[in-house]
């Protein structure tokens, strides 16, 4: 399906999927939908604190506010290896898609 890594190996809600799909060509509404969803478990991700944090810190970089401000709230409940992961999954998806941060 869109992309099984980027929801923990799991098949994606039709949801997760357009937003995958959204995203993949820079839209950065997609982007926070995905923190969104991944943060809180909603429109069947399941609850990943590393994927939320990749996606909010992709819609912060792209220049959205409130992404940057959630992200600074999620990184407070991770540690800091969780938030590197997250760092490196997210430089990771801008190679993959060829898009750049800013």
């Amino acid at each position: 399906m869109a992309d099984m890594a980027a929801a923990g190996g799991m098949q994606t809600s039709p949801f997760v999927a357009d937003c995958l799909a959204a995203a993949g060509q820079g839209d950065i509404a997609a982007y926070f939908d995905l923190g969104v969803a991944f943060s809180t478990g909603s429109h069947g991700a399941a609850v990943d604190l590393i994927e939320a944090h990749k996606w909010f810190n992709l819609a912060a970089a792209k220049g959205h506010e409130e992404a940057s401000w959630v992200r600074a709230d999620l990184a407070d409940e991770m540690t800091a290896r969780e938030v590197a992961e997250a760092q490196r999954r997210a430089r990771e998806w801008l190679r993959h898609t060829g898009l750049k941060a800013a």
